[in-house]
């Protein structure tokens, strides 16, 4: 059947005035002919599909192609057979890291947006995992690979590329930008006229694109619309923050990024209604959040600010800081929702904790990480000084200990950590290593000098299978239980992104909330004691106007008299209180 659907009149009239503001009224109209043809190309091929945008049944797992392996198959076959064969009834997505081929950063220094890493697999590999999982895939739109054949046109002065980047004088003043590294952002390289300096925010080998030039803008778009056909679900713009630049700012977070994520989302409701845009923005909360716009740019945002608060609440045994921000959590507007993670492929970011933990409470912190092992990124503050960024290491063995003594409460305590995520409202994203309770990978650590290797090991798929199926190792203990929760999870109502939550006071040992769903029919309240000390939860605390007859308790599948006093929660226990009203 063709494919009937019209460019809407209004997404022509509001987008030109958007293209004005960015490009200048001389510039818009053709920019704007560019991009109706490249929507109509990909119209044909991206037909609508019908439904809700997502529901409590959805969870993504976060994995590199390559994070399991196996050398009878392609690593993208085996991440399919892995998530086939033990994640059917888990997950609904997958968020597969940069898929394709690169030079450095595993993955996010890319050499061409358009093709599969051959060393993962090809385009139908990925296409099947979109075919029984939401794929997630990453739109890195703000650099590429210094080693590409787009950065060959500008040191050859000639091709179709060559105006795609930003030439920068090494002496002007850049003290204002803000830097999520330490190298010089003015990295010189030799081209046929001899050498020249460009704007590299993230490494030498990563090379920012110019979007005062809009045919970078189109190309980004039909490379968006690209991974739309090709099965992606959700598109995660990383590090958009950085994507316009403009002397004299601090480059960041400027309007003109802002206007290109919502011409994204118009073009998205045009070609492709039900796919979530997902914006990557590692920073203070405030800023974070401002990229849901009025509702009109990203569908959803990452919860930067709950991996450190969340890390911090279980290596003090206090929720004081965690509850004071999820108190004061603004509701997103309507048709968006969070994500939430405890941690991914890079680590714990400290800049999101600004603000919400005193710079005591982050350096104590750094350092009991350091005491376990990890490793932490530092960043540039613009006075030749820098600070701590991120945070390196396996959740698992980040949490090995309480206030820098290791102690025996490892696994409770990472659960713990892992049902609070699971309970808060939005989309929970877990991390492969999170679920096969990875320890540090110090060897890697060693062999490619990055820090944040300690956080990105690859499994052997049969030595993975053996350590998952032993119930004798902390691998098996946390899968098997981690499968049980998920499973459990996806059928309560109480856990839709949008169901209500309401964060209740019960001390700072305790962390808990209230989640209702969208129908009023069910009640979930979620508490986890923080500590290695039994802890007692007055249950008339977490009751509305009258006593509750009884509870079930989700986690430990058992029931729990309403009339008692008190529910003594051993250390680091959390319960799934649930209520049918």
């Amino acid at each position: 059947m063709a494919d009937t659907r019209m460019i809407p009149e209004s997404f022509e009239q509001s987008n030109y005035f958007r293209l004005c503001s960015i490009y200048g009224e001389k510039a818009a109209g053709d920019v704007m002919e560019k991009l109706l043809n490249l929507i109509e190309t990909h119209m044909a091929a991206c037909p609508a599909r019908q439904g809700k945008r997502w529901s409590e049944q959805d969870v993504i797992l976060i994995t590199y192609g390559d994070s399991i392996t196996d050398p009878d198959e392609q690593p993208l076959q085996t991440l399919y057979r892995f998530m086939n064969t033990y994640l059917r009834e888990q997950f609904s997505g997958v968020h597969v890291l940069p898929f394709f081929p690169y030079s450095s950063d595993d993955g996010f220094s890319v050499l061409d947006y358009r093709r599969v890493d051959p060393r993962l697999g090809d385009w139908d590999d990925i296409s099947r995992i979109g075919e029984n999982f939401d794929l997630m895939a990453d739109l890195v739109l703000n650099h590429i690979s210094r080693q590409s054949a787009w950065f060959r046109d500008f040191m050859d002065g000639r091709g179709r590329r060559k105006d795609y980047f930003i030439e920068l004088d090494p002496d002007r003043d850049v003290s204002m930008v803000t830097r999520p590294r330490t190298h010089t952002l003015a990295v010189p390289v030799e081209t046929r006229e001899g050498v020249k300096h460009v704007w590299a925010t993230f490494s030498e080998d990563q090379i920012d694109l110019n979007y005062g030039n809009p045919d970078v803008l189109l190309e980004m778009i039909d490379i968006l619309l690209l991974y739309v056909r090709k099965g992606a679900r959700f598109i995660r713009l990383d590090a958009i923050g950085f994507l316009w630049k403009r002397h004299g700012t601090s480059c960041i977070h400027l309007p003109e990024t802002h206007e290109i994520i919502k011409l994204f989302r118009d073009v998205l409701e045009v070609v492709a209604p039900q796919v979530v845009l997902i914006t990557e923005t590692n920073v203070p909360e405030k800023e974070n959040l401002s990229y849901f716009g009025a509702g009109d740019e990203a569908h959803m945002v990452y919860q930067f600010s709950l991996p450190p608060l969340l890390l911090h609440a279980l290596q003090k045994g206090t929720s004081r800081y965690l509850r004071e921000w999820a108190q004061k959590m603004a509701d997103p507007p309507p048709g968006c929702t969070y994500l939430n993670f405890s941690t991914s492929h890079d680590g714990i970011g400290l800049r999101p904790a600004e603000g919400l933990l005193p710079a005591e409470e982050i350096a104590d912190l750094v350092e009991t990480i350091r005491a376990f092992g990890g490793h932490v990124s530092m960043k540039s503050d613009g006075t030749g000084n820098s600070s701590p960024y991120e945070i390196n290491s396996s959740l698992f063995d980040a949490l090995m200990g309480f206030q820098k003594d290791r102690d025996q409460w490892q696994i409770p305590r990472f659960f713990c950590s892992q049902i609070i995520n699971l309970s808060l409202k939005g989309i929970p994203a877990i991390y492969i290593h999170s679920l096969t309770a990875t320890p540090n990978d110090q060897k890697k650590v060693e062999r490619t000098g990055a820090a944040r290797a300690i956080n990105r090991h690859q499994w052997d798929y049969r030595q993975l299978k053996d350590l998952i199926s032993n119930p004798q190792t902390p691998n098996g203990v946390v899968f098997s239980e981690f499968r049980r929760l998920l499973r459990n999870r996806r059928f309560q109502m109480a856990f839709h992104p949008e169901a209500d939550q309401e964060v209740l006071d019960l001390g700072d040992s305790l962390f808990g909330v209230r989640r209702t769903s969208l129908t009023g029919n069910q009640e979930i309240v979620a508490v986890s004691n923080l500590t290695d000390i039994t802890r007692e939860l007055p249950l008339k605390d977490i009751q509305k106007i009258k006593p509750y007859q009884s509870f079930y308790d989700l986690i430990s599948r058992r029931d729990i008299d309403g009339s008692m006093t008190r529910l003594r929660l051993k250390p680091y226990q959390s319960v799934w209180l649930t209520v049918l009203i």
